[in-house]
């Protein structure tokens, strides 16, 4: 009983730890991560590039939910400091934007992957399809449909308190909660399957381009017969590489989230002790800490994979205005 007793004692440090000490500083990362990438992708040649608007809108969302999200985590968990649970608007409003930012960063992900299937396909009709056009409507529509899902949180959602002195902000029904949970299923896989489809298709179309091309005509600007707005030139690629290494990563940290969610609709009718509800809150805290990753290191592994990354980035730190991907 003792042992069992210190397991759990050391499983709360760790979560208080972690969110005390380790998530401050990706929180930081991110935070910085986000406004660099906004910058580049706000360049005012890439915005030409539907791809670059996907990725302008998946940072805002990541911005977003850092501070909606991940801080208020962080005084709550680590620092035992919940302003939501002090004012219901607060409640509500924080609670409504941290959910509809955590959708939308990964619909933008897939909508980008779904943009490079259209840029690398060797059918110069399905590549004029990849228009600003079309990028603005796909995230307006998007954006509008879980605006609207996500709506009645701000009225299902009140101050609870659930024992002595403790006050959460959290759903009041419980059908709700099943909805809000198969909503975050869905998102976990369909969104993760889709990303890796499209991701594996983009790869399968610009190894077909290099058979039937030579590698001198891929990085021409335009040519006759890639006559489409936006040709397969180098800068297209870059960004292909680029999300791609977003896919790989969302893909890597999200998986045990969606795992989890699986488990918790699975046992949610079974009866558990005290025991085994803190050892899955535990682990819960674990997997949506693993997925927060995603939303902060997407600059820095852009950093590390493309060598035109970072030159851009030390342009845009030495204050030089002029940016080009090649």
């Amino acid at each position: 009983m003792s042992s069992s007793t210190d397991i759990l004692v050391t499983m709360q440090l760790v979560q208080k730890y972690l969110y005390q000490f380790v998530s401050p500083v990706l929180m930081f990362i991110g935070t910085i991560g986000c406004i660099l990438n906004l910058i580049i992708f706000s360049q005012k040649h890439l915005r030409k590039n539907p791809c670059s608007i996907y990725f302008i809108a998946y940072n805002l969302a990541n911005f977003v939910f850092i501070y909606s999200s991940l801080l208020p985590t962080i005084l709550s968990v680590g620092y035992t400091i919940d302003f939501s649970t002090r004012n219901i608007v607060l409640c509500r409003v924080r609670l409504y934007i941290t959910i509809l930012s955590n959708f939308l960063s990964p619909l933008y992900l897939v909508l980008a992957s779904a943009d490079r299937v259209l840029i690398t396909s060797s059918n110069a009709l399905t590549r004029r399809r990849s228009t600003l056009r079309f990028a603005y409507i796909c995230i307006a529509c998007g954006t509008l449909f879980w605006t609207l899902l996500h709506a009645p949180v701000l009225v299902l959602t009140n101050i609870i308190q659930i024992g002595p002195n403790t006050l959460i902000c959290y759903f009041q029904l419980s059908a709700y909660i099943s909805f809000l949970s198969f909503c975050s299923l869905f998102k976990a896989t369909i969104g993760l399957l889709l990303m890796t489809i499209f991701g594996l298709w983009s790869i399968k179309n610009i190894r077909s381009l290099q058979k039937v091309r030579p590698a001198a005509s891929l990085s021409a600007t335009v040519t006759k017969v890639d006559a489409a707005p936006h040709s397969n030139s180098s800068k297209d690629r870059q960004l292909c590489f680029i999300l791609l290494i977003d896919i790989i990563i969302y893909a890597l940290f999200s998986f045990t989230y969606a795992i989890n969610l699986i488990y918790q609709q699975i046992t949610q009718n079974y009866v558990k002790n005290a025991e085994r509800t803190q050892i899955e809150s535990f682990i819960s805290n674990i997997c949506q800490f693993s997925g927060t990753i995603p939303f902060c290191i997407s600059c820095y592994a852009n950093l590390i994979i493309s060598k035109t990354f970072r030159n851009e980035i030390k342009k845009i730190l030495s204050c030089q205005k002029n940016f080009r991907i090649h």
